[in-house]
């Protein structure tokens, strides 16, 4: 087994004591990573693990959402790991490509943990997302640029993501965890 393999359970194993009702998700992260020699690479057409962004203010009070061109949805900043199995440093990288946000830095282990379906586009066809996502903070420059990836980016209070039922189910259950550990 390869180091970074082992290094992804330990991660997963935190993430199953801090968050206990949610052992079920990560059971079917740690059998998908266990059962495909190539969970971190985009061509395994069942799926793959991607990194996540839950990318908050200096302060802690807002995120940054992006609104995804392709998915036409307000989503947090993130992509593919290309063979990377260091998700933290996918999801930093992602981060900083995607907002152009400087000073950008990660801050704990996994934050959240979600598994959903990709649509088919194009020749790829449906295949799942192993979404690992974890907290990156900004600085106090929080100047962003909009890319390729996204029509528009919008820091949002985190209490009103927490409450706003037209975003991701994920997005919100995100806001609600943030907002438990920073009351």
């Amino acid at each position: 087994m390869q180091q970074p393999t082992i290094f992804m359970i330990d991660a997963l194993q935190r993430y199953r004591d801090q968050w206990h009702g949610e052992s079920a998700t990560v059971t079917q992260f740690e059998t998908f990573l266990h059962t495909h020699a190539d969970a971190f690479e985009r061509g395994n057409l069942a799926g793959h693990f991607t990194g996540s962004a839950w990318l908050v203010s200096a302060d802690g009070g807002r995120v940054l959402l992006m609104h995804h061109r392709k998915l036409d949805r307000w989503l947090q900043p993130g992509g593919h790991a290309d063979g990377d199995a260091d998700l933290a440093r996918v999801a930093l990288r992602e981060a900083q490509e995607e907002t152009g946000v400087a000073g950008l830095r990660v801050e704990g282990g996994i934050f959240d943990l979600d598994r959903h379906r990709i649509p088919a586009r194009g020749s790829e066809p449906e295949h799942w997302h192993y979404d690992v996502r974890y907290v990156v903070h900004a600085d106090a420059d929080e100047r962003f640029t909009i890319n390729q990836e996204s029509r528009a980016l919008a820091w949002r209070p985190v209490a009103e993501v927490a409450g706003d039922e037209s975003l991701d189910a994920s997005l919100q259950r995100m806001a609600r965890k943030w907002l438990a550990l920073h009351p």
